[in-house]
């Protein structure tokens, strides 16, 4: 796992300018910023398995690009324009985000659309421990992620411009539908726990429809802290960001607390109280507290939410098997699918 750098997004970064048309992007770049003087230079960030990103520096001015990736592409997926969309409509809020600078969907520059943003200095941890910090402080930044994820729920669709950002209503149907499709159709290998969640998720849906903002891969290593204080100055990667069901992000969320260290960076099995870590009963309350709500989350939302993070491990692991993956690990990294799929069908048995 990589540690905080102190910089918009986590290591390791490499210097990969030869990889994009530097003088497009600098002319392109000149012509949007026109006071901007000086060299460009570019390095990639991230070592993810989604959209490409990128600090660039032109002189003494400096942006994060983020672009789709090349080749051929799901049609609903890598979508920046909308990324750009829901962050540009979340500036004047109070959902702390990375300012959007700029839309491209020339393809001509960088081979890609892409859009500029702002670039955010701070903490990114991908340990969900938050190692180095003090007790009290990973106390009050747990309080933190709750309060921001409320404001992301609370957010006023109509004022924003965001109530057509996604369907209304059914999201827990539709997504069940939409990932047991991608599992029945890459399925790299058989896991008969997803199988089995596949059938009984339908089943169990629950009566309550709310719809609101929802980020959709809301976790720690998402979230840029301040870089000394216990407060979050920017939430990233919004590419699975629409409208659904507020449960949905808590119960992903929440999925830190039913990982283990070994598995994406979770805390099962950590002394909490000796870490400042609340529970998981405790950390939902202080969500439901923020957010005015009377309930939480109900087995089935943690069973969804492992079923769909299955489902998404799976695909890498079958990207990895085609030679298309975008990580170099990307085919251990599928192996949760099989941990990720027996602990949501332990949830089941359990409840």
């Amino acid at each position: 796992m990589a540690k905080p750098d102190g910089d918009h997004m986590e290591t390791p970064r490499r210097a990969i300018a030869h990889q994009l048309d530097a003088a497009a992007l600098a002319a392109y770049l000149r012509g949007v910023f026109p006071d901007a003087r000086g060299a460009l230079r570019v390095e990639q960030i991230g070592g993810g398995q989604s959209n490409p990103t990128y600090f660039v520096w032109l002189g003494d001015r400096d942006f994060v690009l983020r672009k789709q990736p090349p080749g051929p592409l799901l049609p609903s997926a890598h979508a920046v324009d909308r990324e750009y969309r829901v962050q540009q409509a979340l500036a004047a809020t109070d959902v702390p985000i990375a300012r959007p600078l700029q839309y491209c969907q020339d393809r001509a520059i960088v081979g890609t659309p892409f859009y500029l943003m702002e670039r955010k200095h701070g903490r990114v941890f991908a340990d969900s421990a938050l190692p180095g910090c003090s007790p009290a402080d990973r106390a009050a930044m747990y309080a933190d992620m709750a309060d921001v994820m409320a404001r992301i729920h609370l957010v006023d669709l109509d004022r924003v411009g965001l109530r057509d950002f996604g369907r209304p209503g059914s999201y827990f149907a539709r997504q069940i539908k939409r990932w047991s499709g991608q599992w029945l159709e890459q399925r790299p290998f058989d896991i008969p726990e997803l199988d089995r969640l596949a059938a009984w998720l339908p089943q169990h849906i629950p009566t309550d429809d709310e719809t609101t903002l929802i980020h959709g891969d809301y976790r720690v290593g998402n979230l840029m802290f301040h870089p000394t204080e216990p407060r979050i100055v920017a939430v990233f990667d919004w590419e699975l960001s629409t409208l659904g069901h507020p449960l949905a992000d808590v119960a992903y969320n929440c999925l830190l607390y039913h990982s283990g260290p070994s598995e994406y960076g979770g805390i099962l099995g950590l002394d909490l109280k000796v870490l400042g870590i609340p529970s998981e009963a405790d950390y939902v309350a202080q969500y439901r507290r923020r957010a005015g709500r009377s309930g939480g989350v109900a087995p089935f939302h943690s069973a969804f939410s492992m079923f769909r993070f299955a489902v998404i491990f799976a695909g890498i692991a079958a990207r990895a098997r085609h030679g298309t993956a975008a990580s170099a690990d990307a085919d251990q990294v599928g192996r949760l699918a099989y941990y990720y799929a027996r602990a949501g069908w332990a949830v089941v048995v359990q409840s």
